[in-house]
């Protein structure tokens, strides 16, 4: 080609899309090797801190915008929660760094062996709607905490809150490694057909296979977390009262918008009836008679996902609440008992305010239930028995379990956050956030003054016999 087609060529390309501009040059100031440097990822996460608490007020105001969450949930599960996780990484993040020493075998002496952290790169960040604030600033903590650069995508559903991030982290963070994209289906698409080094979504099943093709054309390693119907075994041996209320607290909270929420509870026919009259109760103690009038109770999103919930209401057995309001796109807190397994409302994960109770009459048909179902995000049972809790948790499988309450393994940075199966692959929260961000290079560093002659050729009877006992 001459150097006039040349020209000609580059001169009418068509120009580059501005996401991808963006991805370019966040990739490029990445290969200047800042973000390596320990200090670099300390005052990032310190910055990300700063940009938390002082605007808590307006995070509280955009995520009760989007979501009707009350000022208190707001900080419990989503500011509150990401300035405890920036803590804790910056308390551990030097130890995590280190290089992690592991045993040499003879054959490789004199020598040592370690793995050592290294960044993945630039990486994408895709959030959900239902945590807008917690569930993109989460991952973002543990890829600054590895190293990373990152382009974070907030939901579109989650309006108020994808703004406010839009504004606020070019004001606290190195704009020149971090970003956030707005957008909706387009901006996603164009997002996804560029080069990551890695690639974190929430969501639902559907847009996490789109998610996953896409990254596959850069062999671009995949996080997905992505829900499904979590089942909340209840053994006749508990204490009802409790169980009950933490069964609500879990299910309810921002108005049963919550991939980890009890999707559906599995009660021993013995104690179903009394079960079912405590969720009443602590329905009206957390919320009120009137839990629409509850400054603690939340609203439906949007009003595609209120009229998806309505429509899992009709011929079902309403036992408690299922009151509606299209305008206000309120659902109260409902209970449904025995809906039918072929119903939409047991075969589609719920994501809403609506409980069904299922019986079982043997701990066996409970776990026969779980087990012939996709593998759910979370397991909840409720038991004082130790030999049920031991069966359940050997013979089902699932991303978590927490035995006699909701999901408070959320608060504990050292379990790791993650689905299996159809809920998910990959984990992260403190070290194995970091661990998921980093790669994790394999070293061994060997001195000179030692060269068995063993292992080079030419090989004989007695090299033979040597090698093969030391190896």
């Amino acid at each position: 080609m001459s150097v006039t087609n040349l020209h000609l060529h580059t001169s009418t390309k068509k120009a580059e899309h501005p996401i991808a501009q963006l991805v370019s040059a966040v990739r490029q100031h990445f290969t200047l090797g800042l973000s390596k440097d320990y200090q670099w990822r300390v005052n990032q996460l310190k910055r990300l801190r700063l940009m938390v608490v002082e605007n808590q007020d307006k995070l509280a105001s955009a995520l009760y915008e989007d979501l009707g969450k009350g000022e208190v949930e707001s900080w419990t599960s989503e500011i509150g929660f990401v300035i405890s996780d920036i803590d804790h990484t910056i308390k551990h993040l030097k130890g995590w760094m280190k290089p992690r020493r592991v045993s040499t075998p003879i054959v490789a002496q004199p020598g040592k062996s370690y793995i050592l952290p290294e960044p993945l790169g630039t990486v994408l960040i895709i959030g959900a709607w239902n945590y807008p604030f917690q569930l993109v600033v989460a991952p973002l903590i543990a890829a600054i905490a590895a190293g990373n650069h990152a382009i974070i995508k907030p939901s579109e559903l989650s309006q108020s809150t994808s703004a406010l991030l839009k504004m606020l982290l070019p004001k606290y963070l190195d704009d020149n490694a971090f970003a956030v994209v707005e957008g909706a289906v387009e901006e996603t698409q164009i997002l996804l057909a560029q080069k990551f080094d890695h690639i974190i979504y929430t969501g639902g099943e559907k847009v996490g296979k789109i998610v996953m093709r896409a990254a596959s054309e850069h062999l671009t390693p995949v996080t997905l977390e992505l829900g499904g119907k979590s089942p909340c075994i209840v053994d006749k041996h508990i204490d009802i009262e409790v169980t009950a209320k933490r069964i609500v607290w879990a299910k309810w909270m921002n108005a049963g918008q919550t991939c980890v929420a009890p999707d559906y509870v599995l009660a021993d026919a013995a104690i179903a009836g009394a079960l079912q009259e405590a969720l009443k109760k602590a329905v009206q103690e957390c919320y009120g008679v009137e839990p629409k009038k509850s400054k603690d109770y939340g609203r439906i999103v949007n009003k595609r996902h209120y009229e998806r919930l309505v429509g899992y209401l009709e011929n079902q057995n309403v036992i408690f609440g299922g009151d509606v309001d299209p305008v206000n796109r309120y659902i109260s807190p409902t209970i449904i008992r025995e809906p039918s397994l072929h119903s939409s409302v047991m075969q589609e994960e719920i994501f809403g305010p609506i409980l069904p109770i299922v019986t079982y009459d043997n701990l066996a048909d409970a776990i026969t239930f779980v087990n012939e179902r996709a593998k759910p995000l979370s397991l909840y049972l409720f038991t004082h028995k130790s030999d049920v809790e031991k069966k359940v948790l050997q013979q089902t499988s699932s991303g978590s379990a927490c035995v006699n309450d909701g999901f408070m393994f959320m608060v504990n940075p050292d379990l790791p956050f993650g689905g299996v199966g159809n809920s998910g692959m990959g984990a992260y929260h403190g070290k194995t956030g970091f661990d998921t961000f980093s790669h994790l290079k394999s070293v061994m560093s060997r001195k000179f003054w030692l060269d068995v002659p063993l292992r080079y050729p030419p090989f004989n009877r007695f090299k033979f016999t040597w090698l093969k006992r030391l190896l």
